[in-house]
């Protein structure tokens, strides 16, 4: 296994999704030496389509990626099929930094750019994982249209399920929200929800009901189902904790202050991280983030990363 470091670059981008690449082509057409460790494993590999995404809706996600690793390639960007393991700050005043992959190999740079994203982990529930990305969703606006006018179920986690079932109602006059023995929604919560028809259910969700490959129900620990044809919930963002906490970077909790949806990389308004040298990109940052805004908050960090690099070149040329 390699040891020793590979020939150090500008830049290296931690993951390689729509915003780890949307970075690396502004690098890489500013002329820097960039380096994309990617371990092909995209938050929305489960989806068939994307959507939501200006000029490539519905298009397979898989191909919009390979379409932007071709992209970044024209630029002499390098894309490697690599997982990371680790990532540290090399002692100095001027920030550097050491990464090493799964196969050994050792790799330096500059400046860094995580992009890595997240893993959602889903609620404890029987068979709703192999039902992801099908019948069970998250993001009304990535899938939503796909399954108006159908029967729809928001499970709770929290009081943010108030939110997301009013925005569901868009979608569906059908929709229940099924508590799951997360919260009791108050007077105004209650209120909100009746205004629009949206029913509640409560009761413990101990599995889903299924027929004919298709999504039916949500089974209750009392024996009843409540109806549905799509369910959408609330992951738990889980991040690449070696090499957020490797690297010492601030996060913040998501999700509303009664329930526990992970946490995000801090980031200020630039996409700079609370360790100098470092910027994220893309949902590693939030969850909120689908294509259309990854790609742009990756093209703004590009930006950010390349001024840093040439106020970084002025001083050194005048030192």
């Amino acid at each position: 296994m390699t040891t020793e470091p590979l020939a150090p670059v500008d830049v290296l981008v931690l993951g390689g999704g729509a915003a780890g690449l949307s970075a690396a082509l502004c690098l890489g057409r500013s002329r820097r030496s960039v380096r994309v460790l990617d371990a092909g494993e995209p938050r929305n590999a489960v989806a068939d389509r994307a959507h939501n995404l200006l000029t490539h809706d519905d298009t397979p996600p898989t191909e919009i990626l390979a379409a932007g690793r071709a992209e970044v390639e024209r630029y002499g960007v390098q894309v490697v099929p690599t997982r990371v393991v680790e990532a540290r700050r090399l002692p100095g005043d001027e920030p550097a930094f050491e990464v090493r992959t799964g196969d050994g190999a050792a790799h330096r740079a500059r400046r860094l750019v995580l992009a890595s994203g997240l893993r959602d982990e889903l609620p404890d529930v029987p068979g709703l994982r192999e039902r992801w990305g099908r019948d069970v969703l998250h993001c009304p606006y990535c899938h939503g249209w796909e399954v108006r006018d159908r029967r729809l179920a928001v499970l709770a986690s929290g009081s943010s399920a108030v939110h997301r079932a009013l925005l569901v109602r868009q979608l569906s006059d059908d929709v229940t929200v099924v508590l799951d023995d997360s919260f009791d929604p108050d007077a105004d919560e209650r209120a909100d929800l009746a205004a629009r028809g949206v029913r509640v259910a409560a009761g413990r969700v101990t599995g889903v009901r299924v027929e004919g490959d298709a999504l039916t129900g949500l089974l209750l620990a009392d024996g009843t189902a409540v109806p549905c044809d799509a369910v959408f919930v609330a992951p738990r963002a889980v991040l690449a904790d070696a090499v957020v906490d490797g690297l010492g970077l601030a996060t913040d909790p998501v999700g509303s202050p009664d329930e526990d949806l992970g946490r995000a990389v801090r980031v200020d308004g630039a996409g700079a991280t609370s360790v100098p040298g470092v910027w994220a990109a893309g949902n590693v940052t939030g969850p909120q983030h689908a294509l259309a805004s990854s790609i742009a908050a990756g093209s703004a960090v590009g930006a950010q990363v390349n001024l840093a690099l040439v106020t970084a070149d002025l001083a050194a040329a005048r030192a």
